[in-house]
């Protein structure tokens, strides 16, 4: 939980950990020794088999060792470790992209070993004090001290200047932009016992291996090398950044144990308090949250919208399924007035959709909604779990497209929920009253007198005073109703505007809790 408190504050130069292990080096020539940063032989295959060979061996703890004067860093004096641009990857070469570092230090000790990849041949980065620039700090003595991750840019905004566009932040986590955003949810490249008694596992790469960039090419590929004590994992990402930023991703997984609940695609979000759930804030901002809901698109063809809350206790959902379309965590409101916050810039936050390739059979999408107190920590995670177990020594691909762009419609003849709001019933204390938003698709085209019918069901408590009605102020439809709990302590609701038997905005379902 450490994570958010520091990225929030830090500029974006600043990263977390991952690890090192002798299984994280580049192939090596077989019965020879190479020195340390020779360049070995790399292809498409190259990670994959490490993973697998790594899977092979009992797990080993990553290397945390740190001189002291880097251990014991306090938080401000970090801060003062910044990465010279001047001495940027691919800077001076005319590419269209540029890599920078992360140094080890403070909470991140965990080293990463990153590689260049070139013309068939991978070649390891060596650590200099003089990538950086201390502030306020003496550099450490010259040392093979590693990195703590990585950083791309790209001139996304303007052709002129090499925008941050992602970072790879330690453990598993990573994070990117597209065009006019700003940083906001997180991705992680394996989920493992998320929301589980015995404790959630985070895997963490080890490597990461960079191939340099090509004149012209408007992507840029990164293979990275997973490891924990359940499993090791290889991954390529291929990056194209723009309006819509897209990570095309190839995961295989090795488990060394059987995984009955493990996580793919998960992303990493937080969300405070808006207006269906704003119990007990007392805060000027009328929303905070870097996404405000989960967006579904079912196998069947159902598109989902699921509002996120701050439950008062641990809460997790499931959306059974097979063959997902995709599903992701949106940030649908995009005006300054929806927040009101100068420096946070919510409006700025991307959404991140996972779109998966090919068939990935039955399994189910769970949400798991933590408390917080405040907006410093990530509270929401989702992520595909696969009906059957990961088999201990199987081996299993996962390809998927991970979209980071302002919104994903989905369904665009359907229309999207705008707002979801929640108070106490009109006349009676004992009720709660919902006021959903709609607008777009089929919607537009319905005919002055048109009556779409309303249906709303709950598994408990009784649902009263259904109305459809058209929203003169905003050109879209207004749906409410009042549910009467009674002594029900969760009620699970879904809401759906048809037209006969057809749909015409997206399903609409919520949790709702005292």
């Amino acid at each position: 939980m450490f994570r958010r408190d520091l990225l929030a504050t830090m500029p974006a130069a600043f990263a977390l950990w991952p690890a090192r292990d002798s299984a994280a080096q580049a192939p090596a020539n077989e019965g020879r020794q190479q020195p340390a940063n020779a360049p070995t032989p790399f292809n498409g295959s190259s990670v994959r088999a490490m993973a697998r060979d790594l899977a092979s061996r009992p797990f080993r703890a990553p290397d945390s060792d740190l001189p002291r004067g880097l251990s014991d860093l306090t938080y401000d004096q970090y801060r003062d470790i910044r990465f010279n641009p001047q001495r940027a990857w691919w800077r001076d070469g005319g590419l269209p992209f540029q890599m920078q570092l992360f140094h080890r230090g403070f909470l991140y000790r965990q080293r990463v070993e990153i590689y260049e990849v070139a013309e068939g041949k991978a070649q390891r980065i060596l650590y200099s004090p003089d990538l950086f620039a201390f502030q306020n700090l003496e550099a450490p003595q010259p040392a093979d001290l590693g990195f703590a991750g990585l950083r791309l840019h790209a001139p996304v905004n303007r052709p002129d200047y090499f925008d941050e566009i992602c970072a790879f932040l330690g453990a598993s986590y990573f994070r990117a932009v597209a065009k006019n955003l700003n940083y906001g949810l997180s991705a992680r490249g394996l989920a493992i016992k998320t929301a589980e008694p015995s404790g959630e596992e985070f895997p963490f790469f080890r490597a990461f291996w960079v191939e340099r960039p090509r004149q012209g090419v408007n992507s840029i590929t990164v293979w990275a090398l997973l490891d924990s004590q359940s499993a090791a994992a290889s991954y390529r990402f291929t990056i194209r950044p723009g309006e819509d930023t897209t990570f095309d991703t190839e995961a295989t997984v090795f488990p060394r144990v059987d995984l009955d609940t493990v996580g793919i695609a998960p992303l990493t979000s937080m969300f405070w308090f808006a207006a269906n759930d704003r119990v007990g804030i007392d805060d000027y901002r009328p929303a905070v949250h870097d996404s405000d809901g989960l967006m579904m698109l079912s196998g069947r063809g159902e598109q989902i919208w699921r509002p996120l809350q701050n439950p008062r206790d641990l809460q997790v959902s499931y959306f059974s399924d097979v063959n997902p379309r995709g599903f992701g965590l949106m940030q649908r409101k995009r005006a300054f007035t929806n927040y009101d916050d100068l420096e946070a810039r919510y409006e700025r936050r991307p959404s991140a959709w996972v779109e998966p390739i090919g068939d990935w059979g039955e399994g189910l999408v769970q949400l798991v909604e933590i408390p917080t107190g405040s907006e410093i920590h990530d509270n929401i995670v989702v992520a595909w779990r696969p009906k059957q177990p990961l088999q201990a020594k199987g081996e299993y691909g996962f390809v998927y497209r991970l979209h980071w762009a302002p919104q994903w419609t989905g369904q665009n003849d359907l229309a999207r929920v705008t707002d979801t709001r929640v108070g106490a019933g009109i006349n009676n204390q004992d009720t709660r009253l919902f006021v959903i938003g709609l607008a777009g698709g089929k919607l537009d085209a319905l005919p002055a007198d048109a009556q779409p019918a309303l249906e709303v069901t709950a598994d408990k408590g009784e649902i009263r005073n259904t109305v459809a009605q058209r929203n003169a102020e905003t050109g879209g439809w207004r749906i409410s109703f009042e549910l009467a709990p009674g002594n029900e302590t969760q009620v699970e609701l879904r809401a759906v505007l048809r037209q006969g038997d057809q749909p015409l905005a997206e399903s609409w379902m919520y949790r709702w809790a005292p």
